[in-house]
């Protein structure tokens, strides 16, 4: 009977979720999306509370499959794509009954597919999602890597499955990029998984031309051309997620190296709510970009989440009666009802010239992907001074030094100080794990650290280390914020000339965190780690 309960039954028997809160889930839930998966992404419920769950009420058997041994006959009975789609992967067979380790073992659909896929009775257990996934990449790239080596005349077949293998695991792994790299007699694949790179997997150095032949042909690029850079995109739908692939082709001494940033669609556009911001900057920064002009910039280090937070910001302006245009390089994610430009240097399209256009299109609301040199600093200034609000991003290391970098593009300082109204400088940081967090008493260093920042606290948090995160004790990634708000004594400052110290101790004066604070303050509430903070705000 207990058999055929649903998940959320069971979640609720057991404490862990609210009817109110499976009611609020299934009103989201996307088709073909699990609510064991809704469920985990809100965060009401961990991985680990999900398995423990399943193993006592339904009394299937949790594994680990770390250093499993598996065997290739078995992993041949189940499609590859099927494995994905399903999250599972045979491990043992007894007589007529085959072992099959499930992320979601109530899917009986699957369980039923597999018997007649495989023709045995089908024994499911336990395990994690991400354990799953890897071991599919894992063992199944084992046997096409086998596949490959005997039948190297026939290339193409396994370097078009190879490459189907590399993204699909790419996105379920919910990497940022994949490199493939050449060597002499291999070509390593490295995936980078919340800002570290970790190899998955080793190609033979017979099959490297037939996996780059197949990504250039997908990205329509010249594949007869081998001695110069290439640059490519590729969009793609993997069973219910939009993916757009941005390809990157190097030529180096052991061949071409492969780098696919992968940006999923369906996680792209969050709400502002979503950006990880403190209560406090929230209602800044919400405040903020309700008025009606401005120059508003993110700033921070390639990849520290500059693009998500214009793109929520954008998307939350998002309303009928705003006329919307960007002009970015490139697009990277498509906003129903906002015009967007991509420039193109080579026919004369840049920053400055698109922006010059954009004027004449009659906008309440302008998005430059960035100001990259004196011209669109100008232009951008003054669109912002003439009625209009003006998104962009600069690269410097902190919010208070964006106005001396503009200034230092040879903008006339009052134009610059009457124009900015906000600055957010960010990082991204690693989350603790979820599933094996624990508390403990600071260090010495640690106390002394918090004491210089206003901050006391007996406890803090730390990831152990478990199968869900690797024993990495991190799981994901989040942003820590400085958020500069140009008011009427900041701008006296700078009008002034004051130095950047003084403008810092007015600005802390009056509320404003720097990333350190900011930091350690999640640090205090469970989300990161003290290392964590440390390690992006030290040369802050």
């Amino acid at each position: 009977m207990a058999k055929k309960m649903k998940l959320g039954e069971l979640l609720k028997k057991a404490g862990l979720v609210t009817e109110e809160q499976i009611v609020a889930a299934i009103r989201e839930q996307q088709p073909g999306q699990k609510l064991g998966d809704l469920l985990l992404e809100k965060g009401y419920i961990t991985e680990q509370q999900l398995i423990e769950v399943l193993e006592f009420q339904l009394g299937i058997p949790h594994v680990s499959l770390f250093r499993y041994p598996f065997q290739f006959e078995l992993v041949k009975l189940v499609p590859i794509q099927f494995a994905r789609k399903h999250i599972i992967i045979p491990l043992s067979r007894e007589n007529n009954i085959l072992t099959v380790a499930m992320h979601d073992p109530m899917d009986y659909y699957a369980i039923d597919d597999m018997e007649m896929y495989t023709g045995f009775s089908i024994k499911p257990v336990i395990a994690a999602k991400a354990d799953i996934l890897e071991a599919i990449t894992a063992v199944y790239k084992e046997a096409e890597t086998g596949e490959a080596r005997n039948d190297v005349a026939a290339e193409a077949a396994p370097a078009i499955r190879i490459v189907e293998q590399l993204i699909a695991a790419g996105v379920q792994l919910k990497a940022s990029d994949i490199h493939m790299d050449p060597y002499e007699n291999e070509v390593q694949v490295r995936y980078r998984i919340d800002g570290d790179l970790r190899r998955e997997r080793t190609l033979p150095k017979s099959i490297q031309a037939a996996v780059v032949a197949r990504v250039k042909i997908l990205a329509n690029m010249n594949i007869t051309e081998t001695r110069l850079p290439q640059d490519g995109r590729i969009k793609l739908k993997m069973e219910n997620t939009h993916v757009d692939l941005r390809i990157s082709v190097l030529p180096t001494v052991f061949g071409e190296k492969v780098v696919i940033r992968i940006l999923d669609l369906s996680n792209v556009i969050k709400g502002l709510d979503e950006l990880d911001f403190s209560e406090d900057n929230f209602k800044k920064y919400s405040h903020l970009i309700e008025q009606p002009s401005g120059l508003i910039l993110f700033t921070g280090p390639t990849g520290s989440g500059k693009s998500s937070g214009l793109y929520a910001s954008i998307n939350h302006l998002n309303r009928e009666q705003y006329n919307i245009i960007t002009v970015e390089d490139p697009v990277e994610f498509e906003l129903q009802g906002v015009n967007q430009m991509q420039i193109n240097s080579n026919i004369g399209l840049t920053f400055a010239t698109g922006l010059r256009s954009i004027l004449r299109q009659d906008p309440n609301i302008i998005m430059v992907g960035e100001i990259r040199d004196s011209e669109t600093a100008e232009i951008a200034v003054r669109a912002s001074l003439t009625g209009h609000l003006v998104f962009s991003t600069l690269h410097t290391n902190n919010a208070i030094a964006s106005i001396p970098r503009l200034m230092d593009m040879k903008i006339e300082p009052y134009l610059v100080v009457s124009s900015v109204s906000g600055v957010v400088s960010q990082r991204l940081v690693k989350r603790i794990c979820r599933d094996c967090k624990e508390a403990y008493s600071p260090s010495s260093v640690e106390a002394e650290l918090l004491g210089r920042h206003s901050l006391d606290n007996e406890i803090l948090y730390r990831g152990r280390g478990c199968n869900s995160c690797k024993q990495t004790g991190y799981k994901g990634r989040m942003a820590v914020h400085e958020l500069l708000v140009v008011d009427d004594q900041i701008r006296d400052l700078l009008i002034k000339n004051r130095s950047v110290d003084e403008i810092k101790q007015a600005a802390i004066e009056n509320g404003m965190k720097m990333l350190i604070d900011d930091g350690l303050e999640k640090a205090l509430q469970g989300m990161t780690t003290v290392e964590e903070v440390l390690r992006i705000t030290v040369d802050s």
